[in-house]
């Protein structure tokens, strides 16, 4: 049996890291800018935060809401999602795109979830959460109905 892709990448990024301070400043340390990289890698690493992040690099707009996340993950259930996410917004890996009030349609989401530039970059330095790789593994999962329209729903720039 294969092992599950998110278990390598994680699995790769803790022994990977580097543990000494002034190390190269693409793994440890905080930048200029406020991200630490060192936290992200510790926090993106937690399986279930994983999961999340290669849902959300895998969706096809790059920024699922709860719900279509709820739907990768049934196991974990909206309130763990979003303490997860929380965390990951907390520590600089996400950001919320939401829909401004006026925009919005009753019923269906007006947040979404994508990676800030500074987690894509680290995570391209260090091979992990590679796009084509996790979107193609998102595709293969059968959607149902709800899903597959909120999938092609707009996003928020």
């Amino acid at each position: 049996m294969t092992p599950d892709p998110v278990e390598n990448d994680t699995e790769h990024a803790v022994r990977e890291a580097p543990s000494a301070a002034g190390e190269d400043a693409t793994t440890s340390g905080e930048k200029a800018d406020g991200f630490d990289t060192w936290l992200a890698l510790r926090k993106a690493t937690d399986r279930n935060r994983a999961n999340l992040i290669a849902d959300v690099v895998g969706h096809p707009e790059g920024a699922p809401s709860v719900r279509e996340l709820d739907y990768m993950n049934p196991d974990l259930g909206e309130d763990a999602i979003r303490r997860h996410l929380s965390v990951l917004q907390d520590v600089g890996v996400l950001e919320e795109a939401v829909v401004e009030p006026g925009n919005r349609v009753r019923g269906y989401p007006y947040k979404f979830y994508r990676l800030t530039d500074e987690a894509r970059a680290l995570f391209d330095r260090n091979d992990l959460f590679p796009v084509d790789a996790w979107r193609r593994q998102y595709a293969r999962v059968e959607k149902s109905g709800e899903i597959t329209e909120l999938e092609e729903m707009p996003r928020p720039d």
